[in-house]
């Protein structure tokens, strides 16, 4: 599934305002990296990660890496932070960032 230009743009609207959730460091991607970044997604849908590696290029192999492994799809990248989106129909309203967000806004 691939998100559409208005689905993304919504998202990094939605993405500006939240916390990384899962910091991936110098270390690599690592089982408890993956086990966090999985509940994060599960739980909020999408998600903010922090990518603390000081070379451009081992961040997009890391966060190639950990797109890859978590199923996620890559919104937006930000120098050291990137936003993952991966749908979850069963997400709680109360966790899931976007749902918070339309539940927030009103649906249009």
């Amino acid at each position: 599934m691939s998100l559409s230009q208005a689905q993304k743009k919504a998202f990094r609207s939605i993405g500006h305002h939240l916390n990384p959730v899962v910091t991936v460091s110098e270390n690599g991607v690592s089982e408890g990296v993956l086990a966090e970044l999985e509940r994060a997604l599960s739980d909020h849908e999408l998600i903010k990660v922090k990518l603390a590696l000081p070379e451009r290029d081992d961040r997009a192999a890391m966060l190639d890496e950990l797109v890859k492994a978590s199923g996620a799809e890559r919104v937006q990248t930000i120098g050291k932070m990137a936003l993952l989106y991966r749908r979850n129909p069963q997400a709680n309203p109360k966790l899931s960032n976007v749902k918070r967000f339309e539940n927030h806004h009103g649906r249009h």
